[in-house]
């Protein structure tokens, strides 16, 4: 395992309903990570397509055997010589008109070397703002990691963020990556509180990419792409807008912290 310091970026976006714009923005800025050092890249939730209406997704999704989102994530991984994390893209499930919200990971070939179906599906209701994933998605139910060179990765998406149970069930990892769509209201209140505790509780670097703006159908997303290290800082953050959040992964600071509080190794649930 390389011990040195590994640089990895998340890139936030505000995803429209044309699959060719996400896809040229997408291409920006893996390209730009890359020119700076990235090893990973990990793209936002919903990052092909954010539709006009809530079963848009059902249209474009794609096969398990391969299609025009996952050829690109391919490519673009190859092109790039990245790992890089797909955020999420529709993928056929076996309801009629729904799709499972799927998060595809490729190495620096091109490769796909593992694939996280969400589990854990949104659904809030306040006033005029309604959402609930389960109307159009079906839901996963394999906890799934990789392993990147510098360790191994847990997988998670948005609304997972909820449910520490999930992260446990990981195991020991050195990062933790977070593709979201978190709304507004919800990403005001607790988005940047849930990731520091994730990042807390299991010690390890989270990694988040977010949709963050004001979209063409007229959500708003709430942003706050961000890197956080094992003690729970922040060490980088972009409120708003598209563009890139990066830094690294330091072994030694992350082993320093299991060594100078063993909260890992002192469980007993």
């Amino acid at each position: 395992m390389n011990e040195s310091a590994n640089r990895i970026a998340a890139i936030q976006m505000i995803s429209t309903p044309v699959l060719e714009e996400n896809m040229a923005t997408a291409t920006r800025l893996i390209r730009q990570a890359a020119r700076q050092g990235a090893e990973l890249v990990l793209l936002p939730e919903y990052w092909p397509v954010m539709g006009m209406h809530e079963n848009d997704k059902v249209a474009i999704a794609e096969q398990n055997q391969g299609g025009v989102i996952q050829d690109f994530m391919s490519q673009a991984a190859r092109e790039n010589s990245v790992w890089l994390i797909g955020g999420t893209l529709p993928m056929v499930a076996g309801e009629a008109g729904k799709v499972l919200n799927t998060m595809m990971v490729y190495n620096p070939q091109g490769e796909r070397v593992a694939r996280y179906d969400k589990i854990h599906l949104f659904s809030f209701s306040r006033g005029a703002e309604s959402y609930d994933e389960a109307r159009t998605i079906v839901h996963g139910n394999e906890v799934k990691t990789f392993e990147a060179p510098f360790g191994k990765v847990g997988l998670s998406v948005c609304y997972d963020l909820r449910f520490p149970e999930l992260y446990r069930a990981m195991g020991d990892c050195r990062l933790i990556v977070v593709p979201a769509a978190f709304t507004y209201t919800t990403g005001k209140a607790h988005w940047e509180i849930l990731l520091r505790a994730r990042a807390i509780e299991n010690q390890c670097y989270v990694l988040a990419a977010a949709q963050g703006g004001r979209h063409l159908n007229g959500r708003t997303t709430w942003g706050h792409s961000m890197l956080i290290d094992p003690w729970g800082e922040i060490k980088s953050v972009l409120n708003e807008g598209e563009g890139l959040v990066i830094g690294d992964i330091d072994p030694h600071y992350l082993s320093g912290i299991r060594q100078n509080l063993p909260a890992l190794t002192h469980r007993k649930l």
